[in-house]
């Protein structure tokens, strides 16, 4: 018998990640992480192929790197973090993920077992007694498709397949994964680990719809008066996207774009109509509801009693929302590039002349419609501002004027967001990322992800100051710094959290704080330098508080982000 130590269960741990098509582990490792910091050591040294390891300062960035590289991808990604600490620290990110159904594999370890020295990794540090709560997984578990802890590293390899085919799956989304110390330091024959192919164990997908459905909804369109389509995050398939265009000018319809998480219409097409549900919504009689939370808030927008609703959705049951409450006459879960396709090609089959004709005399009036949008977006673009309350419309109107179609905008400007859409127009699949999920400071960590998956594009990230606050971002332009990952950050700084006093507003309008103009939500300091705390990593930094200034800084920032530094320009907006 051969006295050759056998592999442990971190080394089985390595290839199991790698088969599952695992190519980045984001990470910021501790004390629980030993055996595989050893065998990530044997593997470089012998040449074996294994995940590439980011490092990150804080959680924050490594989970948000993982949804970015994930919205470009489609590929979800591991990250790696300390026991219940990093656990908590991604917890927020796990939430923005969940609710994008970007897929996640988060795995942390767990604080040793056993206390006196029994196994290969018990405890030997303070900190494994603190680090060790009653129920770990309850830190994530309302943001997660599934969750596991490694019971021993015989089945190392089936529980890794499992983690990604679930996460994978439609509606895709985050796992959870927890190490023992002492499971990964356990050895293992390769012969006792197997694997388990995707082939035969992988991921289950959503396709179309049945071919009456498709009939049915087909005839619905060409007998509306008024077809209009809601969607939100319909355009992270370009096939989707699309489908939906090709679908809208064959039938007419106008597509409205409600809280978008990514570009699901172009915005040079006749069919585009705005990001307004209640002025799509007045007068229809038939909505298709497309890859959309959120069509529309109850509170401010009622639909026409006799406007019937069809919802084609990756989700349509909303099944991890507690409450939804939006009604529809015809639910279906499918993938929106296949069911779009096969509505299309029954509208083809069925169509006639006097179909035609009604689809040209309701389009004659898009030109218009569009010409009046273009009009008010050119009216707010000219407004520069003032001095230390630079226009958001005129700075984003400057972005879109120096970037390509082919850039990629992350928007997390929140209360400026309606700014980042309408003037920073996108046209091409996949260049525009937001986020479904109510955790600030998502952004450069995201800027990042996608940054590391498309390196030759451009990513612009377009954040509010308390979203850059949340952001953690010495950790983002550390890594930038590092792994030479160029990002262009622009703040827009009002110099507090505005969607605080808006809300008090609204409940109260005349209230106290209305009258005192006090809504706790004002952050100004004497000194407010965003630029400067990314230089301190290396980035080009600019200052902006004059509207005659935002070309040049910008164009200076682009050629820092082009010769391979990131950048932030940081503009002071006003203050709320």
């Amino acid at each position: 018998m051969s006295n050759e130590p056998r592999p442990s269960a971190a080394h089985h741990f390595l290839d199991g990640l790698v088969e599952a098509g695992i190519e980045h582990l984001f990470s910021n490792l501790g004390t629980d992480h030993v055996s595989l910091i050893e065998a990530m050591a044997q593997f470089r040294r012998e040449g074996r192929p294994q995940p590439n390891v980011i490092l990150c300062p804080h959680e924050n960035v490594a989970i948000h790197m993982a949804g970015g590289y994930a919205a470009a991808t489609g590929r979800g990604q591991g990250v790696m973090v300390h026991v219940d600490a990093g656990t908590a620290n991604a917890a927020m990110g796990m939430h923005n993920l969940f609710r994008s159904r970007w897929p996640v594999l988060l795995m942390a370890g767990k604080s040793p077992f056993t206390m006196r020295g029994e196994l290969r990794g018990s405890r030997d540090n303070y900190v494994h007694f603190v680090q060790d709560p009653f129920d770990i997984g309850s830190i994530v578990r309302p943001y997660v498709k599934w969750e596991y802890s490694l019971p021993t590293g015989a089945t190392t390899k089936e529980v890794l397949r499992r983690a990604h085919t679930v996460m994978q799956s439609d509606p895709p989304g985050p796992v959870y994964l927890t190490l023992p110390r002492e499971t990964l330091a356990e050895e293992w024959d390769a012969r006792q680990v197997a694997s388990f192919p995707a082939e035969r164990y992988g991921p289950v997908k959503a396709g179309g719809i049945p071919a009456s459905a498709a009939r049915d909804i087909a005839q619905a369109l060409m007998q509306a008066r008024k077809p209009v389509v809601i969607t939100s995050y319909l355009g992270r398939s370009a096939k989707a996207v699309a489908a939906l265009e090709a679908l809208a000018s064959e039938c007419g319809i106008c597509i409205t774009e409600f809280m978008p998480t990514s570009m699901c219409v172009s915005r040079s097409s006749p069919s585009f109509a705005g990001f307004d549900p209640a002025k799509a919504l007045a007068g229809a009689d038939l909505c298709l509801l497309l890859d959309v939370d959120v069509p529309w808030l109850p509170q401010f927008t009622k639909p026409d009693a006799g406007t019937r609703f069809i919802h084609i959705d990756v989700d349509p049951l909303k099944q991890d929302f507690p409450m939804w409450g939006f009604a529809t006459h015809l639910r279906l879960q499918a993938d929106c590039g296949e069911a779009l396709t096969d509505i299309l090609d029954s509208v083809r089959m069925q169509a006639h002349d006097a179909f035609r004709e009604k689809v040209r005399q309701r389009t004659s009036c898009w030109a218009a419609d569009g010409k009046e949008r273009a009009q008010a977006t050119a009216a707010a673009a000219a407004n520069p501002g003032s001095s230390g309350a630079v226009s958001p419309a005129y700075v984003c109107a400057a972005i879109q004027r120096a970037i390509s179609a082919t850039d990629i905008v992350v928007n997390e400007a929140i209360r400026n967001s309606a700014s980042v859409l309408t003037q920073i127009q996108r046209t091409v699949p996949g260049t525009l990322v937001g986020c479904a999920g109510g955790g600030l400071g998502y952004s450069g960590g995201i800027a990042l992800g996608v940054k590391l998956a498309r390196p030759a594009q451009r990513v612009v990230q377009i954040v509010g100051d308390g979203g850059f606050h949340f952001s953690t971002p010495t950790s983002v332009y550390a890594v930038a710094q590092r792994y030479k990952l160029p990002i262009l950050t622009v703040v827009l700084d009002n110099g507090g959290w505005q969607a605080v006093k808006e809300a008090v507003l609204r409940v109260y309008p005349k209230g106290e704080a209305s009258e005192a103009n006090d809504f706790q939500a004002q952050l100004g300091g004497e000194v407010r330098r965003f630029d400067q705390v990314a230089q301190a990593f290396g980035a080009h930094g600019e200052y902006v508080t004059e509207p005659g200034e935002v070309e040049q800084a910008l164009q200076r920032c682009l050629q820092a982000v082009d010769s391979g530094r990131a950048a932030v320009m940081h503009v002071r907006v006003g203050t709320i």
